[in-house]
């Protein structure tokens, strides 16, 4: 099967591992020292990051479907191949099915997520997701402390709307206008569908994963968690339904801190492009912080 016919998540090795030790030792004194630190331990097991957990239940959806995997993780790391040798002696000790990667010696890899035909790329460097998300590809830094191993093998996706599946053309107006004009807004176009944020095209990819499975059976569950509320809430159902994308679960939240829910439905990783709605989502479960749209753009 070709990478083209699966469904792709890039991830960054510090991503993957926590790998804050050897990185400290790189910050304070450099690449040389870096790779000396990591060769010297190659044998030694990485500890598990934030993304393992989802990583984990990503690679497992493979064994309850016959025939080629239809999911693939690819590493993407600023190692060189010498010292990347301690994080695929990680993956092995694991026993995570990852065989793909690249090793950029100290370069970013985001050029490389185009050629991989990746669906997501999940870092822990902000600038690696910026240039990701320029190329078009759904792309989140993710929020250090929030990762929590689940009971259970169902994998559950948590979505921001605004500025992640969809557009933020409605958040301009609410940051610009305030919540009155927004509300206004919406209701008056209510039946004209927003356009598509930076993780629409890896919604589909899951809803098409899903539709492999039975509903009954189907090991990944899907979920918008919202700020908004009625009556901005009709736009977004009638966008979802003009785009033929269901959701498992719509939760509008009109305002209510989200962390509380997020931990209700069991989510392993949520994305939402405001970093204070990630700093208090990371309290409660593993999230990407989406730097897109106008919640984002630096001050004049």
């Amino acid at each position: 099967m070709k990478l083209a016919d699966k469904l792709v998540i890039a991830i960054s090795s510090r991503a993957l591992f926590d790998l804050r030790e050897s990185h400290q030792v790189f910050e304070e004194q450099g690449l040389e020292a870096f790779s000396a630190y990591q060769i010297e331990r190659e044998n030694d097991v990485l500890p598990k990051g934030d993304a393992f957990p989802l990583v984990e239940k990503f690679l497992q959806i493979n064994q309850r479907l016959e025939g080629e995997p239809r999911v693939e993780v690819i590493l993407l790391s600023r190692n060189s191949a010498d010292t990347g040798l301690r994080v695929f002696n990680s993956i092995e000790h694991y026993g995570l099915s990852i065989t793909r990667a690249a090793f950029c010696n100290g370069e970013s890899p985001y050029r490389y997520i185009a050629p991989f035909g990746c669906d997501l790329f999940l870092s822990s460097d902000g600038s690696d997701v910026r240039h990701a998300l320029e190329q078009g590809v759904a792309a989140a830094t993710l929020v250090a402390g929030g990762a929590r191993q689940r009971a259970d093998d169902t994998l559950r996706f948590a979505f921001d709307g605004d500025a992640v599946l969809f557009s933020d053309e409605a958040e301009q107006i609410f940051k610009r206008q305030g919540l009155e004009a927004f509300a206004a807004s919406e209701r008056a176009s209510a039946q004209q569908p927003l356009g598509g944020g930076p993780f629409k095209g890896f919604l589909e990819a899951l809803q098409r994963l899903q539709a492999e499975f039975d509903a009954d059976t189907c090991p990944i569950r899907t979920a918008l968690v919202t700020a908004r509320s009625a009556p901005a809430h009709e736009r977004v159902i009638r966008t979802l339904r003009a785009w033929n994308i269901r959701l498992d679960e719509s939760v509008f939240l009109g305002g209510l801190p989200k962390g509380e829910f997020l931990r209700a439905f069991g989510a392993d990783v949520f994305f939402d492009d405001q970093p204070n709605h990630c700093a208090s989502a990371a309290e409660h479960v593993a999230t990407g912080h989406v730097p897109h749209g106008i919640a984002n753009e630096q001050p004049v």
